[in-house]
């Protein structure tokens, strides 16, 4: 590389990008962060049935895993947009399923309330 390299006459030198240490390794997108993304996308999709809670649960725990990781691999571990986007339709999985079950409870609920306490006979039934 060239020392003091400028990219203009007058401006300060560019800023050098250091050597990489030869064992150093590639930067490669986390896994993780890819399986996360594709559980939350199932969670939102299924989140209206309630079968996107299952999705959702073990994206986020996956998601926990992934930024720890990639925390301990001093950024060689790529994907956090990924992870985010995962995280997000994850949570908006269990948005839904928590609104289906309160939809479903207030209907029961509305539905035994208008329901007789009493058996009804037959008029000629003493």
């Amino acid at each position: 590389m060239m020392e003091g390299m400028t990219t203009a006459p007058g401006q300060p030198p560019a800023v050098r990008q250091g050597l990489r240490h030869p064992l150093d390794p590639d930067p490669a997108r986390s896994t993780k962060a890819r399986a996360v993304f594709a559980l939350g996308l199932v969670a939102a999709l299924t989140g209206l049935f309630v079968g996107g809670v299952v999705p959702a649960t073990v994206a986020l725990q996956l998601s926990r895993q992934a930024r720890r990781e990639a925390y301990a691999s001093g950024g060689f571990l790529t994907g956090a947009a990924w992870l985010r986007q995962g995280e997000r339709l994850a949570w908006i999985g269990l948005g839904l399923a928590t609104v289906t079950v309160v939809l479903a409870v207030v209907y029961g609920v509305v539905r035994l309330a208008e329901a007789p306490y009493t058996q009804d006979f037959a008029p000629n039934v003493n």
